[in-house]
């Protein structure tokens, strides 16, 4: 990818880019500050990180409005700060405290926010996509103008539920964006070696449902893809499909170690790609904010995570007790 030239003018509001910065801010900070509580023991099971794709979820979110719900896999941190979910609730549940969204039992890959209308990260590969298809149809049958969002990976866009969603989605006319988060990696597997399709995107044309590829580095190109996906889903046309092109910095999760790429590749992302960099320097070169604003902005963003770890060590786990709570029998 070739490097971006800034534009000097944004067609943007100051105030609008700024949330956008903070939002994104806020979401790698917050994950920079999960892997160390990882490294340090505190958070077990599994942790997948979403640094490199904060321009995706801050995006669409940008697009959204109040009854639109979202679900995901299993990288879901940045997707819960995004739509408003408390970073302390969300780091709580990291770290498997009462405090949590799911009192501590749900963890990394299993939060929920009825509020919020956030329905999950889930972690079996693609089995987030159908259900995203019933939130939408109940939206649908209740006649309102809501949408879903259902976020999944480049690596689930190749199991079959996907597909069978697609047929159901489009032959009901449910409005339902598919946003698949394509990072180039399924798990280690590299894009280019688990399928012939130029686009992902594309397969939707078989079942009749347009979609677009989007750079997902780019949060103001990923709120206007957005912005034309929730309108032809409000005018009832359907489901849309939006494939972002984003990038992650670090491994599939902690425990990954990365070795299928090389450092040369992380490092030209970052350097010429990088969704954060790209909108500090539109702030910058239109002379919306100083570097002492943003430094000011990011010191805000590093007090307010560090409180959220905070508050999930004081935190204490949850009692045996919980152990028959929010349990079907």
């Amino acid at each position: 990818m070739a490097t971006r030239k800034p534009d000097a003018r944004p067609n943007v509001s100051k105030d609008e880019l700024l949330k956008y910065y903070r939002d994104m801010l806020l979401i790698r900070r917050f994950e920079e500050k999960a892997g160390q509580l990882y490294g340090m023991g505190l958070i077990g099971g599994f942790c997948h990180l979403y640094i490199g794709q904060e321009a995706v979820v801050v995006g669409l979110e940008a697009a959204a409005k109040e009854g639109d719900k979202r679900v995901t896999s299993y990288r879901d941190h940045g997707h819960m700060l995004a739509c408003g979910m408390d970073p302390r609730g969300v780091m709580a549940e990291l770290t498997g405290r009462i405090g949590g969204y799911s009192k501590g039992k749900g963890g990394s890959m299993h939060m929920f926010s009825k509020e919020k209308h956030f329905y999950g990260g889930h972690g079996i590969v693609g089995a987030q996509v159908p259900l995203g298809a019933g939130l939408a149809f109940a939206d649908k049958y209740l006649g309102n103008d809501n949408v879903t969002f259902t976020y999944f990976g480049d690596g689930a866009a190749n199991q079959g539920q996907v597909y069978e969603t697609y047929n159901m989605a489009e032959l009901w006319a449910l409005p339902v964006i598919f946003v698949i988060e394509n990072n180039g990696y399924a798990m280690g597997t590299s894009v280019k070696r688990s399928t012939k399709s130029t686009t992902l995107f594309g397969r939707g044309l078989a079942y009749g449902i347009p979609g677009e590829q989007v750079d997902g580095m780019d949060v103001l190109a990923v709120k206007a893809a957005g912005e034309k996906a929730v309108a032809h889903c409000r005018a009832g046309k359907g489901p849309y499909i939006l494939e972002m092109m984003t990038y992650r910095y670090r491994g599939h999760s902690m425990s990954d170690p990365a070795k299928y790429r090389t450092r040369e590749e992380v490092e030209k992302m970052r350097s010429e790609k990088d969704a954060i960099e790209h909108v500090r320097e539109l702030l910058i070169n239109a002379g919306l904010a100083s570097d002492e604003d943003l430094k000011a902005i990011d010191k805000d963003i590093k007090a307010i995570v560090n409180e959220s770890a905070e508050f999930a060590k004081d935190s204490p786990e949850p009692p045996l007790s919980e152990l028959w709570t929010d349990i079907y029998a």
